[in-house]
């Protein structure tokens, strides 16, 4: 079993709820998010984004390794849904804050 940062198992335990609003709640205000080639910046972006992403490809993510320290995160995960070549391995590299809250996130 992989040890992950409480905002971490979070953010993916709101995440294979689909619950946008709990996975929101892991990110610090000025956040950034960069997926499939796009930004979104602050909280309210990385809300409607997960709205989006949640209605679009009904994702579940299982955490396979994990690499780094208190600061930055990279989570290698088993990420299945509704698109082509479904499951796929992603790679998601978090930068957290000093509240230990996603400062930064980066899938790809």
């Amino acid at each position: 079993m992989l040890t992950l940062s409480e905002t971490l198992n979070r953010y993916f335990a709101a995440q294979n709820a689909h619950d946008a609003d709990g996975m929101v709640a892991c990110f610090a205000r000025d956040a950034h998010v960069r997926d499939e080639g796009h930004d979104h910046s602050g909280r309210d972006e990385i809300l409607q984004w997960k709205k989006d992403t949640i209605a679009k490809y009904g994702i579940r993510i299982e955490p396979q390794t994990t690499t780094g320290d208190d600061s930055i995160v990279t989570v290698v995960a088993r990420v299945s849904g509704n698109f082509p070549g479904s499951p796929a391995n992603l790679t998601y590299v978090f930068e957290l804050d000093e509240d230990g809250l996603i400062r930064d996130l980066r899938i790809h």
